[in-house]
């Protein structure tokens, strides 16, 4: 699913593909903004992580999960 963060004082936000579900997307943002925890950490689908503090999150959009397309045909 695509997840879109935006950084406060930067003009781009963050666009990542993560393999996690929503439900695990929204505990990390909301353990690393309650205070518990200084970093938003995510990971993508190639297994990187991302890491944006947690004071500097302005926002996070969390897609909904697609299906994976196989062949080249447009559904």
């Amino acid at each position: 699913m695509e997840i879109k963060i935006g950084v406060q004082h930067t003009p781009r936000e963050i666009v990542l593909e993560s393999g996690q579900s929503a439900e695990e997307v929204e505990g990390a943002v909301a353990t690393a903004l309650s205070g518990d925890g200084k970093l938003l950490t995510l990971v993508d689908e190639q297994g990187r992580k991302i890491l944006v503090p947690a004071d500097r999150v302005a926002y996070v959009e969390i897609g909904t999960p697609t299906p994976r397309r196989v062949g080249f045909g447009a559904l």
